[in-house]
């Protein structure tokens, strides 16, 4: 079974109920989110209305037993760099947290699952895109 992480858009429209999302979670052998993401969770939530409901939700999420955070470490910064440059030297740059998040997927195996195409010009990574639901 495979293990998957989740972008911030991804989990985002897993929490709406997107079921193209919820059938590879239901049969993902592991759920992962980065630090990265977190940061993007945690800084739109600050100020909002929903900020402690948002909080709740992803506390709940991140507490299952199948969901694990992985940290952005020295491995993953070297990963970032080899990244970045290829991308750089295609011509096919990505905004940067979303190079520490290819990183992280690059370096623990995992499968990123996206809304964002721009992944997909990532060669290190197995990535399972999502189209947009307008």
């Amino acid at each position: 079974m495979r293990r998957v992480l989740l972008d911030t858009s991804a989990y985002s429209a897993m929490r709406r109920g997107d079921e193209r999302l919820l059938q590879p979670l239901r049969e993902a052998a592991g759920v992962f989110l980065t630090t990265v993401v977190l940061g993007e969770f945690l800084f739109g939530f600050v100020g909002g209305r929903l900020d402690l409901d948002n909080r709740r939700l992803l506390r709940e999420f991140l507490d299952l037993d199948r969901v694990e955070l992985v940290p952005v470490d020295e491995e993953t910064a070297e990963r970032y760099a080899v990244i970045r440059d290829q991308l750089r030297r295609q011509g096919t740059p990505i905004p940067t947290n979303d190079l520490w998040i290819a990183a992280s997927a690059a370096q623990h195996g995992l499968v990123l699952l996206t809304l964002d195409r721009h992944f997909k010009e990532v060669p290190q990574i197995l990535v399972e895109y999502f189209e947009p639901i307008d």
